[in-house]
């Protein structure tokens, strides 16, 4: 099975799939620019806009084990078309609502669900099951860093469509580009049978799989380190071009978030190419000490446009190279057959993580005018996940057969 697919193949599948996913994490992630825009001309609070994108991620979070499932029966291919258009639906109703409410359902539900179609979970999915395991990693390390450059394209894109046309209008020109990535879930059409290659479990139900993973200590561990980068990402995406802004430089935040896309796509390349060499759990580990040294750095060093640009690239270098280590340790640990649901489950904690970064972050700045608590909890949690990840068993799990019919009555 693994000699039959050819290069060429590989790589239309990590294009295309590299290319959805770019666009749904590259409008998201520049989500940030547009708090002060809509907060001023709606009269919302921060707290109101870092509700809506929390409840964003918190509804990802929890559709995704679900959209998963879904992909894992039915095959990715549906599950990412329909999300594109979730999406954009999302954002149409986002430029349009006139309450809180309106915002928070249309930022929360449609968008919210309309991601967990189009990003990490059903694109590394249908990876995962097409790609045979010895280009796996590779893989997903390439279509992760194509995912890193839409990002990077979006925050100047955005930056220009802000200063040159209303928030509004730039929202409903992002909705009609997702439609138009959408008929590119066809090449991502992938089979919900496990295969020898894949290294699936033909008897085994996904109840099973679940339970089966609950049930690992090593899963339990990944998914409290998945929570605390959740918090950090959501928080610095969310909140650092408004913390720039109260510094006096909110002219950089377009600047730092473009280079943490840019070197995004370095670092995601990298980290998913060694965790076909080194351990990944090792690599994690590694991953989120960096992240922790960078943050404190930057909040104790004095503010200037060369600390701004030194986070932001080494932050970039580790940014999304957890997804493409989480899915693969997963695989590595569980195989194959249920990846999409159980990588859902992982993901889910991740998302309650980001609920957390952009709401808490709102509430203590409007609570205390400085966001200095926040940053103190992020470092924390990255000393934590560097920790956790360390006792991670990594080792293939071999679930037990399951009968098929006849022979229990034998």
């Amino acid at each position: 099975m693994e000699q039959e697919m050819s290069a060429r193949t590989r790589w239309l599948l990590v294009i295309a799939g590299g290319i959805i996913m770019g666009a749904a994490l590259g409008i998201r992630g520049v989500q940030g620019l547009y708090m002060i825009p809509i907060t001023a001309d709606r009269g919302w609070s921060r707290e109101a806009f870092g509700m809506a994108l929390g409840l964003q991620n918190l509804v990802w979070g929890f559709a995704q084990p679900f959209t998963g499932m879904i992909a894992d029966r039915f095959g990715t291919a549906k599950v990412i078309f329909v999300g594109a258009i979730l999406y954009a639906l999302g954002l149409c109703c986002m430029a349009y609502s006139t309450t809180t409410v309106e915002f928070n359902l249309a930022s929360g539900l449609l968008f919210g669900v309309g991601l967990s179609g189009t990003a990490f979970g059903a694109i590394y999915g249908a990876l995962s099951r097409l790609v045979p395991n010895t280009h796996r990693s590779w893989a997903l390390g390439v279509a992760g860093a194509l995912g890193g450059l839409g990002q990077f394209v979006m925050v100047p894109v955005a930056q220009k469509m802000l200063n040159n046309m209303d928030w509004v209008t730039s929202l409903v020109l992002f909705a009609g580009f997702m439609v138009l990535m959408s008929p590119l879930a066809a090449y991502l059409k992938d089979s919900s049978k496990p295969h020898a290659a894949t290294g699936g479990q033909p008897n085994q139900s996904v109840s099973a799989a679940i339970r089966e993973a609950l049930g690992h200590r090593g899963f339990f561990l990944l998914n409290l380190g998945f929570i605390a980068c959740g918090f950090q990402l959501a928080f610095i995406a969310g909140h650092l071009p408004a913390y720039l802004t109260d510094k006096g430089m909110g002219a950089e935040g377009a600047i730092a978030l473009g280079l943490i896309n840019f070197f995004n796509i370095i670092g995601t390349y990298m980290f998913g190419h060694l965790g076909d060499l080194l351990r990944r759990k090792y690599l994690l580990s590694v991953l989120y000490a960096i992240r922790a040294a960078a943050m404190g750095l930057f909040v104790l060093l004095p503010l200037s446009h060369l600390t701004i640009y030194a986070f932001s690239i080494v932050m970039g270098m580790v940014w999304l190279g957890t997804v493409p280590l989480t899915t693969g340790l997963v695989s590595q640990v569980f195989g194959v057959r249920y990846i999409t649901t159980l990588f859902g489950v992982v993901f889910f904690g991740h998302q309650v993580g980001s609920f957390f970064g952009f709401w808490l972050a709102g509430y203590v700045f409007d609570m205390t005018k400085s966001y200095d608590l926040i940053w103190f909890i992020a470092v924390a949690l990255g000393v934590f996940s560097a920790i956790v990840h360390l006792p991670i068993n990594d080792k293939q799990v071999i679930p037990a057969r399951q009968p098929v019919a006849g022979e229990a009555a034998a």
